[in-house]
């Protein structure tokens, strides 16, 4: 198991480099030039001096595997470099409004979850019945309406008709509702529809069989197994879709104006803002690596078998 778990730490690298080599190459392949795009975000009268100035103090003029080993150093002590439009270290810009996409993540899957785990579950134990129904349109529903769309009728019905609760803004438990379920209905009918499968499945496996055989109540059996069979695929999409949520809902977070990382992200896009593009698709990368890791050794610790399967493999 350790050897298992060091592995899949050590496969990390590979993709750290990858991902710096990309976010290095994306100057080189881009058709904006940096420094142009500098002198305009700061409003100053370009120059060939100028321009050939910034293009040395960001290191344009070195060869490419220079800029690259630089951008690797850099990246490790956490420095993206500065803002074109603030002025700003982007790390520190970054560190500023990644708490609040992360809140907002963190209460969108609890939702999900909360919402998901036993509609799913009994979906699939009564199958073709009231509640299997149920959960099939609510999944339908969800999996079907545009992100955007759903936003604004939250926003229509619960905050403009019934003032419940705010329109925009952040800070106090009301103003995560909404947002939380705009992205949480997409995630229940993913995770609803996906466990209700596994359930299904897992009911026809040899090992339900020899419990009921071994004449262990039926409640134990769905509790202490199939449910801890069934659920092993919904906790790989939650960890796929933890760290599409940590890079930043940007539609929802556009929506109700929340000061998240992907908002973050839009602007520096209009404003061709570099730095903060290339630290967006490093860490947005880094997120994603993360959570496929913790998933792995989630699902390691619920079915030990993988890391022997792993090992056997090897």
């Amino acid at each position: 198991m350790g050897i298992y778990i060091l592995k899949r730490i050590m496969s990390i690298i590979p993709v750290f480099l990858l991902a710096t080599l990309l976010t290095t190459g994306m100057i080189q392949l881009s058709p904006v030039d940096p420094a142009e795009a500098y002198v305009a975000a700061a409003h100053i009268q370009p120059t060939d001096d100028i321009l050939e100035q910034k293009r040395h103090e960001f290191g344009l003029d070195q060869p490419f595997f220079i800029q690259y080993v630089n951008s690797i150093l850099k990246k490790c002590q956490f420095d993206f470099g500065i803002s074109y439009v603030s002025n700003k270290p982007v790390w520190d810009e970054v560190t500023l409004r990644m708490p609040a996409t992360i809140e907002l993540a963190l209460g969108s899957l609890l939702i999900a979850v909360v919402v998901s785990v036993p509609l799913g579950f009994l979906a699939g134990m009564k199958r073709n019945r009231a509640i299997d129904h149920i959960s099939r349109f609510i999944s339908f529903f969800g999996a079907s309406i545009p992100t955007f769309w759903l936003g604004y009728m939250l926003v229509f019905f619960f905050s403009v008709q019934l003032d419940l609760f705010p329109v925009e803004g952040i800070g106090t438990w009301q103003h995560l509702v909404l947002p939380s379920l705009t992205l949480a209905l997409p995630l229940i009918a993913m995770y609803t529809r996906l466990l209700r499968a596994s359930v299904i499945e897992n009911l026809q496996e040899p090992y339900v069989q020899y419990a009921k055989i071994r004449g262990l109540k039926n409640k134990s059996i769905m509790a202490k197994h199939v449910l801890k069979m069934a659920i092993s695929p919904m906790i790989t999409g939650l960890g796929m879709n933890l760290g599409k949520l940590l890079t930043g809902t940007i539609i929802v977070e556009v929506v109700f104006s929340w000061p998240g990382f992907g908002r973050y992200f839009i602007e520096a896009i209009f404003n061709r803002d570099i730095p903060v593009i290339q630290c967006y698709v490093f860490i947005a990368a880094t997120f994603f690596i993360l959570s496929s890791l913790i998933v792995d050794l989630i699902q390691m610790f619920i079915d030990p078998r993988i890391s022997r399967k792993e090992g056997q493999y090897r």
